[in-house]
């Protein structure tokens, strides 16, 4: 009888953390070949008012791959979240995304709480298995801007600081930073609040400075930067 009890009991707490568990997320839906990719936990600015601020997060496919799907996970309902796609028919995997995508996120609640957001990408092959995905569209001369990505881990007790720079045949246009903490569940108010950041503009580069408090731990966590770059041939 004993035995029998300690078998229901299994069953019981198999069922219960099968309940609680988060909902596989959808970004490889429909596809036959796909790679996932997951982004770390991103944080949304969450000050009232407006205009809202906004953030920006881009994720990389592997080589040879091109996003096929995307799907985020949310801290809070009240995040409006999308993605970056290029102009173009129809719209499809190589025309309207290319092997990044860029996620954007604006908190539009009421009240000022801690937001995140973590973002996924399917990646399926540019060419080969899984059926001829257009490819001439991923990299087309003329583009009006690039965008230049610099990543940094962040470190516990010192100022750091990192720039995404224009080559030198172009001119910053704009340009943004994101923080992001990858941990399974998102983080709370006290790690995030762990990680400062501040974002200036020169002529051809965005800087920022990140600096670090005891709360972050061992915790891994990340700033990208974004400089968004015109002019260039």
């Amino acid at each position: 009888m004993k035995r029998v009890l300690g078998v229901a009991t299994l069953v019981c707490a198999a069922f219960a953390a099968a309940a609680t568990r988060p909902e596989a997320t959808n970004e490889c839906r429909g596809l036959a070949v796909c790679v996932r990719v997951a982004g770390p936990w991103v944080v949304v600015p969450s000050r009232g008012g407006a205009p809202r601020g906004r953030v920006e997060f881009q994720v990389a496919c592997p080589r040879r791959y091109v996003v096929g799907g995307l799907d985020a996970e949310l801290s809070d309902r009240a995040i409006d979240i999308s993605f970056l796609g290029k102009v173009g028919s129809p719209v499809a995997p190589g025309i309207t995304t290319s092997r990044k995508a860029v996620f954007v996120a604006t908190f539009v609640g009421s009240s000022k709480r801690s937001a995140t957001f973590r973002p996924h990408i399917g990646c399926v092959p540019s060419s080969g298995s899984g059926g001829a995905i257009p490819t001439a569209a991923i990299v087309r001369s003329g583009l009006p801007a690039v965008r230049r990505v610099r990543t940094l881990r962040v470190s516990t007790g010192r100022a750091r600081l990192v720039a995404a720079r224009c080559a030198s045949a172009e001119h910053l246009v704009a340009g943004s930073h994101a923080v992001g903490f990858y941990t399974s569940k998102p983080p709370a108010a006290r790690l995030v609040a762990a990680v400062a950041a501040r974002q200036s503009f020169a002529r051809d580069h965005v800087t920022v400075a990140v600096r670090a408090g005891r709360a972050l731990g061992r915790v891994r966590a990340i700033v990208q930067v974004s400089a968004i770059c015109a002019g260039g041939k």
